[in-house]
């Protein structure tokens, strides 16, 4: 296992290499492998970056992210502002169906609640509202109900995770039960872990997958 004051270097290199991200104010903590960012930044997309740098870290167990969003004063926006601007966005966005998702607004918490008949239509919803300016969080509560059912979900995904050149599709077990989705194993890397995910809900008839991959150091 590396160190954690090796860790903790590596992680404050990968934060000031990422160039989406201002990394001046995070704060960074390490226990046994578990990276902790504190602090602030200016936007949800960059508490995302953060996230992301992190994960590319080699060594990284597990992430607790307690980094505040505030936006500078040239981005701040009344909650009734960002909700106009989310419900456009959703509106705008050609993979979101209309008039099937409701946007709510609270101290630039953005929460999305409808339902939708594909993972990546709710995928899709999120990505257009999180970009926004003034933007503090999305809570995606989207439900998946798709039209679509099929008794060979299992068998798609591995299928899915046999094709991918990006994972070990061997050491990853799929279990499923009215929809859901339990994904374990053993993984190499965040991205991978990611990477099975996005397979499993590719799947038509799935409405919820719980992914319990552990990611080898």
């Amino acid at each position: 296992m590396k160190p954690d004051k090796q860790l903790q270097q590596d992680v404050m290199d990968e934060l000031k290499y990422e160039p989406s991200l201002d990394e001046k104010e995070i704060g960074i903590s390490v226990a046994n492998g578990l990276v902790t960012l504190t602090g602030r930044v200016r936007s949800y997309p960059e508490k995302l970056a953060a996230i992301r740098a992190v994960e590319r870290v080699k060594g990284v167990r597990a992430i607790a992210n307690e980094l505040g969003v505030v936006p500078s004063r040239a981005f701040e926006h009344t909650d009734v502002e960002i909700a106009e601007a989310a419900m456009r966005a959703v509106l705008w966005c050609p993979a979101v169906p209309v008039d099937r998702v409701k946007v709510r607004v609270e101290k630039g918490w953005v929460t999305l609640e409808g339902a939708l008949d594909w993972q990546f239509q709710k995928e899709a919803a999120e990505d257009a509202v999180r970009l926004l300016a003034g933007v503090r969080g999305v809570t995606n509560l989207i439900a998946v109900s798709p039209a679509v059912k099929t008794t060979e979900v299992s068998q798609q995904i591995k299928a899915a995770l046999s094709r991918s050149a990006a994972l070990h599709a061997q050491q990853i077990k799929v279990e499923t039960r009215n929809g859901s989705v339990t994904l374990t194993g053993t993984v190499h890397s965040w991205d991978e872990r990611r990477e099975a995910e996005h397979a499993a809900w590719a799947a038509p008839g799935v409405t919820k997958v719980e992914n319990e991959l552990a990611v080898a150091l």
